[in-house]
């Protein structure tokens, strides 16, 4: 999942998904369907100093660590794992930036999540995205003011979507966070009469059900289904990891040991780990092989169809 913590190589296999450029044209004020998002899709963990400042010196190493240790070439930008939400508008684009530019002839897709508290906020990230050049824009449903129903929520959707009408555009869905109960299946429902550069969703819950019914029903459209829950994701350690505490923080420090990339502490409010949770877990790394094997290296992935 991406947040609290990682994401997962879990996924299901649905009829339409696309593969690569299908050579068809539209106008652009669609969404391009050239290139289509599937297979492992990597959540980003933003670096920071100790002092709660954005590493950005180490983003060029961590796409080539992706790229050529993990074989990933898709990543979701500034979502939970990625703290987005704890960032300011500026450190948001700037980061969006700093992945496209060194990711540029080496990741197939870059997705910036633009989601907000602010309407005019999401789609301030969503017009800069489409000017970067990034792939895709996702957005989290707002959970301050929250939308009460589907109807509600859509119209937040598409208006944000609508800044950015060349780019495909995700549903985030993430509700133990968002506390937004709308489910999945339900905002599918007919979403891309609303939102027609809609492609595809980003879930997170454990609700599996929900899930698979967004799947059996969308069989006949090429939507992208982007699945990652933490109690999926390789179960011996995440079951020893989880009795310890995992979120945000425990995943940058696990990262940092298994990539060799500093990825700091996260911003407050959260905490950084604890030493006695890096130990633990380093030993428990060192006890199944990952670190020897790199193994661990999909704990910060999920799968898309």
């Amino acid at each position: 999942m991406d947040g609290p913590g990682r994401t997962d190589p879990q996924g299901v296999r649905a009829e339409g998904r696309g593969g690569r450029d299908s050579g068809t044209l539209v106008s652009s004020s669609m969404a391009s369907p050239k290139k289509k998002l599937q297979g492992l899709v990597a959540a980003t963990i933003t670096p920071m100093t100790e002092h709660g400042e954005i590493n950005f010196s180490v983003i060029g190493q961590y796409v080539d660590y992706l790229v050529k240790e993990q074989g990933v070439k898709n990543i979701f930008v500034n979502g939970t794992t990625g703290e987005g939400l704890s960032l300011s508008i500026s450190e948001r684009r700037r980061v969006a930036e700093e992945w496209v530019t060194k990711g540029r002839n080496k990741l197939d897709q870059v997705v910036i999540h633009v989601g907000a508290l602010s309407l005019k906020e999401s789609q301030e990230l969503a017009q800069h995205a489409a000017e970067i050049g990034a792939d895709g824009i996702a957005v989290i449903a707002p959970f301050f003011l929250k939308p009460w129903n589907k109807d509600v929520l859509i119209n937040f959707l598409k208006e944000v979507a609508a800044a950015a009408p060349a780019l495909p555009f995700y549903y985030y869905h993430i509700p133990a966070l968002t506390g937004v109960k709308i489910r999945a299946e339900e905002v599918l429902d007919g979403i891309q009469e609303k939102i027609p550069t809609f492609q595809g969703l980003k879930f997170s819950d454990t609700d599996l059900l929900d899930f698979g019914q967004c799947v059996d029903q969308n069989r006949q459209r090429q939507f992208a289904f982007l699945f990652g829950v933490d109690e999926f994701c390789i179960q011996r350690f995440i079951n020893f990891v989880v009795k310890l505490g995992f979120g945000v923080s425990q995943t940058k420090a696990i990262m940092t040991l298994v990539s060799g990339i500093p990825m700091g502490p996260p911003r407050l409010p959260l905490q950084k780990a604890s030493r006695e949770f890096t130990d633990n877990a380093e030993a428990k790394l060192r006890s199944l092989d990952f670190l020897s094997l790199n193994d661990l290296k999909d704990g910060n992935l999920e799968a898309c169809s």
